[in-house]
């Protein structure tokens, strides 16, 4: 795939009025959700659930990429149709989750770098063939005594870019994904003073390793205090303190910024997106969401295993994911949550 194929593929992602479903939850994290509404996690049962989603009505007006899990791109509907053609059919942009997780970062047990960097190149072209056009790397930055060290902050920004610089030689184009964790007290300053150190530093390796910032897309946390903060943060405060961080540090050459939706409420991850596309101060990217819980929970909930529930579990889904939607354009209202 040239350049131009993955500007195209990017441009697609960035839709208006759309945004990305996170659907790459590992194993293990499913298993929890699965055990909270009281569902054995079996492959079987993973796989309904995720046809359940990629069927939704939301899924062509407000969905314009799906990211999946390794077990999942392989995986075909009950009717045997792969789940990549449902999403593709749906008009939305199949991706692949392909980070292996997280190990102690050496000298700094308690920071972690990502794994998954080996294999990789030999890995990109079967997902390719198999319809993934995006693929998505996470790394994990935490607050707290003496951390985020440099190194920390260096070395996850370097596999980040490797990562970025082989899905674009195979013709993929990268969600680039540092996560300022909010766990912790640390006050909305200091998270936006690290966001600001992480993204500087992401983007100067991007630079180096020669990823065409055209053809990625950004998936950063918001600025936000950390959970344990007595002192909490209005949407609009975030919205100004994520916005400007942003426009200190992401070149205007990266056609979209996906937030993640971190430790938030449903409700909390859509106030704030909404109050950022509120700013009357016009930004050079777009600014869109890439949810899993907060766009699934909801869905999850209604669902519980049961078929009978599909369609109840689909109208949740679709719900949140039209005032997502709405709050792409700086349209969401509180009361939209009732309506």
């Amino acid at each position: 795939m040239s350049i131009a194929d993955m500007e195209k593929i990017a441009r697609k992602m960035v839709a208006p009025g759309k945004g990305i479903l996170a659907a790459d939850e590992s194993s293990g994290t499913i298993k929890k959700r699965f055990d909270a509404i009281g569902v054995e996690s079996t492959e079987g049962n993973r796989r309904d659930y995720r046809e359940l989603m990629f069927r939704t009505p939301a899924m062509k007006e407000f969905i314009s990429g799906v990211i999946l899990y390794d077990e999942t791109i392989w995986q075909d509907a009950a009717d045997g149709t792969p789940l990549v053609k449902l999403i593709a059919d749906a008009g939305a942009v199949p991706g692949i989750k392909v980070d292996e997780g997280t190990e102690a970062l050496p000298s700094s047990p308690k920071e972690l770098i990502t794994k998954g960097l080996d294999g990789l190149s030999k890995r990109l072209p079967k997902y390719y063939e198999r319809g993934a056009r995006f693929a998505k790397w996470r790394a994990v930055i935490d607050i707290g005594e003496g951390i985020p060290s440099y190194n920390c902050i260096h070395a996850n920004a370097h596999a980040l870019a490797r990562y970025a610089a082989m899905c674009q030689e195979q013709g993929i184009v990268p969600i680039v994904e540092p996560e300022v964790l909010m766990d912790g007290d640390h006050t909305l300053a200091t998270a936006a003073s690290v966001t600001d150190e992480v993204l500087h530093t992401v983007f100067d390796a991007l630079h180096r390793q020669r990823v065409v910032l055209e053809c990625i897309v950004l998936k950063p946390n918001m600025v936000v205090p950390g959970l344990k903060c007595p002192e909490q943060a209005t949407p609009e405060q975030v919205a100004r303190a994520t916005v400007a961080c942003l426009r200190r540090n992401v070149p205007a050459a990266v056609p979209g910024i996906f937030f993640l939706s971190g430790g938030m409420s449903d409700e909390a991850a859509t106030a704030n997106l909404n109050a950022m596309n509120a700013l009357a101060q016009r930004q050079p990217w777009v600014l869109s969401f890439s949810y899993g819980r907060a766009l699934q929970a909801a869905a999850l909930n209604a669902w519980r295993g049961a078929a009978a529930n599909k369609a109840l579990a689909q109208k949740a889904l679709l719900k949140r994911a039209r005032l997502n939607g709405a709050a792409r354009d700086g349209k969401y209202t509180a009361a939209m949550e009732t309506a």
